[in-house]
């Protein structure tokens, strides 16, 4: 079988063409042909694979088809046309044969590991679209599966090229371990961070954290090797490093998620001048709220048994706590306190410790205001005031200064 160089240099010699423009135009003629043909292959290789596989997929109602042609698979299966037209061309091509089977086989490699990230990053989509994904994340080791792989097939790539064998270029590479040590700190430290993140479950995708050091406040859309990317509140995106996470403290509120309830700990102040004993007058009107008739003879008894009155502040302390049990919004199985703190300059704080049943962000801040709301309305009812600094206004009407009309 004649060569294709040598047959288009005696065409060109019947055309009167002798010498080295022979012999380049025929090396020219020749590689625009080579790389025509290849062109055409990639492209009846993409219709072929393209095309006809990702139908295929479509009809079987996997998710997998969507997910490799978003990947872009297909598209890098069909540079397998052209890497089969140069290898199959190179031994009509001396003496570039052995560069060109070199080139074809460096061509196949990286096809191949091309083809291989867009399997596993499908793979990681997929996986994503189970609920499993969010409690252990795999999209970190992938990507750690993946810089190994570019770095094996890189290392038979080089020593292809080279001519060499591969485990000469291996054994070089004990002496630039602490310069690759260096280059890949911070993928070595992701990857550590990763296990211990995946395995202590510290941290999942749909978690909201808080970690004040990096501005992150929101909700974890994405872990990868490197970084967490958590979604603020503010619609902002923050990367938190992921060794971080391990280094530094975070604040995860999945279990408030998970226990379905959400505290309240608010304190309403009381003017100390409003707080005093009661008298049996102030007893009787007290008693016909609902929620103190029921504990009025147990009030009573206590108060006898400490041999001490009883004080405004006591009984809508005891009203206060009814009424929270007695509120369907908030969950009466957990704890569930009114208590006095420390009284101050502000008052004596009345504090509500609860949990709202409804942890959503939401109902969570229209429970804790509705109750805070009638708290402080239903203060005066029990002949108490609720603290706050004079305000202009007041200041105003002490001194006698009407506010214009």
């Amino acid at each position: 079988m004649e060569r294709p160089v040598t047959f288009v240099k005696h065409w060109l010699a019947g055309c009167g063409v002798h010498g080295w423009p022979c012999t380049a135009l025929a090396w020219a003629a020749v590689a625009v042909a080579l790389i025509l043909v290849s062109v055409i292959a990639y492209w009846i290789g993409r219709g072929v694979i393209g095309r006809v596989l990702a139908f295929a997929l479509r009809r079987t109602g996997s998710r997998w088809g969507d997910a490799l042609q978003g990947r872009r698979l297909f598209a890098r299966l069909a540079h397998l046309g052209p890497a089969l037209v140069l290898f199959a061309c190179a031994p009509l091509l001396p003496p570039a044969d052995h560069v060109l089977e070199r080139v074809a086989i460096v061509y196949f490699m990286a096809i191949g590991v091309l083809a291989s990230i867009s399997f596993l990053d499908a793979a990681v989509d997929v996986y994503q679209s189970y609920s499993v994904s969010k409690h252990r994340p795999i999209k970190g080791f992938v990507e750690v599966a993946e810089i190994l792989l570019v770095l094996f097939v890189g290392v038979l790539a080089l020593a292809e090229i080279l001519d060499k064998s591969p485990w000469i270029l291996l054994s070089g590479l004990g002496a630039m371990t602490a310069v690759l040590l260096l280059v890949f700190k911070d993928s070595l430290l992701g990857l550590v961070a990763g296990v211990q993140l995946t395995v202590n479950d510290m941290v999942a995708i749909g978690d909201w954290i808080e970690m004040p050091k990096y501005g992150a406040d929101g909700e974890v859309v994405d872990i990868t090797l490197h970084t967490v990317k958590v979604q603020n509140w503010d619609m902002t995106i923050t990367t938190v490093p992921s060794y971080a996470l391990v280094s530094d403290s975070f604040k995860n509120w999945r279990g408030m998620a998970r226990a379905g309830a959400r505290r309240i700990k608010r304190p309403v102040y009381l003017d100390l001048a409003s707080v005093r004993f009661c008298t049996p007058e102030m007893l009787e009107r007290y008693a016909a709220e609902p929620h103190v008739a029921a504990r009025m003879s147990e009030l009573k008894s206590a108060a006898v048994a400490g041999n001490r009155p009883l004080t405004n502040a006591g009984v809508f302390r005891a009203y206060v706590e009814a009424f929270l049990r007695a509120d369907p919004r908030v969950n009466a199985k957990m704890l569930l306190l009114v208590r006095e703190l420390d009284p101050g300059p502000n008052g004596l704080p009345l504090e509500l410790y609860c949990f709202a049943a409804d942890p959503s962000w939401a109902a969570y801040e229209a429970i804790q205001a509705d109750l805070v709301d009638h708290v402080v309305a239903k203060a005066p009812e029990f002949d108490l005031r609720i603290f706050q600094a004079p305000s202009g206004a007041d200041i105003g009407r002490i001194a006698g200064v009407t506010r214009p009309s």
